[in-house]
């Protein structure tokens, strides 16, 4: 039987406490070891909670030789020097999306990952979900004809005044927190060789960062993609793809949760069919494809990551000269 993956977490963000750690203790794939704070008081409250051990500090956790790989849920703008510091400390990485705020930065993560011999990931949890796998067999089962567009949109609440997300030195906004996900579903279901023929971001009044986008790319073969994000707008997570035929569309695309029952809807004309498919825990199944990862010693996702990098990029560029 294989062992399981010794991991320590880089920090007490919320997404770690309220959907990683609780899937990491339930996995048989691997083993929780150890979780790092900068307050004692907060690693303490969290190892508790979690039976593992608190440590007090970051460089003290990459020491630690009971540790195979490490999570790194930290903000956007710190993950490059801590996912820099766990490679050259011989550590596996599964780092929260985006991976750096910079493509350049990306690209040389993921070549030292590749030199080391390590595994190095972003953690998109939806692209690990069957839905996605299920829209795609039915793209190339003709269901919806030829396609045509993708128009995909994630949006949430505004977070209190406070929030990191608001904060320009810790890689806030909307294009880094909730715009990666229509970009990556672009990638997941029209494939590669896309481009950014334009692009918008906003901010509202009082913001240092922008708040709201949207960003129009195609492919070589003309399929475009209509992609819309931000934060302070009514909750929405979901796409939609049209064909010369008929449609698929899918709600609860990004974020479902574990119990949730995934309906795809596709429309041929009059005729409709809603698709049920049974509940999954996109998070359970991301935490064992990173323990793969690790035991094969390099991520499968590389290539995707670093266009998804580029495309980022090459909108925040369009989105400045629009301005």
């Amino acid at each position: 039987m294989t062992s399981p993956v010794r991991v320590a977490v880089l920090g007490c963000a919320d997404i770690a406490v309220r959907r990683m750690l609780p899937a990491m203790v339930a996995s048989a794939d691997v083993d929780l070891v150890a979780v790092a704070s900068r307050s004692p008081v907060r690693a303490d409250d969290v190892a508790r909670r979690f039976g593992c051990a608190a440590v007090h500090g970051y460089e003290a956790l990459l020491a630690r030789d009971d540790v195979d790989a490490v999570y790194v849920p930290l903000p956007a703008a710190l993950h490059d020097v801590w996912v820099e510091a766990a490679l050259r400390a011989g550590k596996h990485v599964l780092a929260e999306k985006p991976l750096t705020t910079c493509q350049e930065r990306t690209a040389r993560l993921l070549r030292l990952a590749r030199a080391c011999g390590l595994a190095l990931v972003e953690n998109v949890l939806f692209v690990h979900h069957g839905q996605h796998a299920a829209v795609r067999t039915l793209l190339r089962e003709g269901r919806i004809g030829e396609l045509r567009s993708l128009h995909a949109t994630f949006a949430v609440p505004a977070r209190p005044g406070d929030d990191i997300r608001y904060r320009a030195a810790l890689g806030g906004g909307a294009l880094w927190d909730v715009g990666v996900y229509p970009v990556r579903a672009a990638l997941h279901l029209l494939g590669s060789g896309l481009e950014v023929i334009g692009a918008v971001l906003t901010c509202d009044a009082g913001r240092e960062v922008d708040t709201s986008g949207a960003a129009l790319l195609r492919d070589g073969a003309g399929t475009v993609a209509q992609l819309t994000f931000g934060i302070g707008h009514a909750y929405r997570s979901a796409y939609e793809l049209r064909g010369t035929e008929g449609r698929i569309s899918v709600d609860r695309a990004f974020t479902p949760p574990g119990d949730h029952r995934p309906v795809l809807r596709v429309e041929n004309g009059s005729h409709v069919e809603e698709i049920g498919l049974a509940p999954e825990d996109q998070v359970t199944t991301a935490v064992s494809a990173f323990a793969t990862a690790v035991r094969r010693g390099a991520a499968p996702s590389a290539e995707t990551v670093l266009e998804q990098a580029s495309l980022l990029d090459a909108i925040r560029r369009s989105a400045a000269r629009e301005r």
